[in-house]
């Protein structure tokens, strides 16, 4: 349900495809803050926490670490003075991500011409 451009935990899951028990989890470890709370204390999300938590899953299908995760958030929330280690941070994570396409190119290499060796085994078998 959405109150006044709030959006209660139920419908941010299913926004947001992430359970209801990871979001839980990423506010307690710091990497969703400031949540806002009605009297009972629910939690309600704006559409900041949907763009906030889009970037998140983008970083964690990434690989990225939720620790660095974490770091970036604790940043983020620190504000503009902390660009550059945000900056920094995501670099570094641009490096492992292009060690880990390099490597998967290469095992990606190896199976088509693995595939190509037994085309031409399976071709030679018919023919003869």
């Amino acid at each position: 349900m959405c109150l006044g451009g709030f959006i209660n935990i139920q419908h941010f899951s299913k926004l947001t495809s992430i359970s209801a028990h990871t979001i839980r989890y990423y506010e307690k470890i710091g990497v969703l803050k400031h949540i806002a709370r009605n009297a009972s204390g629910h939690r309600f999300f704006t559409s900041k926490d949907i763009d906030w938590i889009g970037f998140v899953k983008r970083l964690k299908e990434m690989g990225m670490p939720l620790e660095n995760i974490k770091l970036y958030a604790d940043l983020r929330e620190k504000g503009e003075s902390t660009s550059a280690l945000r900056k920094q941070l995501l670099q570094d994570h641009v490096v492992i991500l292009e060690e880990k396409i390099a490597l998967e190119s290469l095992h990606l290499k190896n199976i088509k011409e693995k595939i190509i060796h037994y085309e031409r085994f399976i071709n030679d078998e018919l023919k003869g």
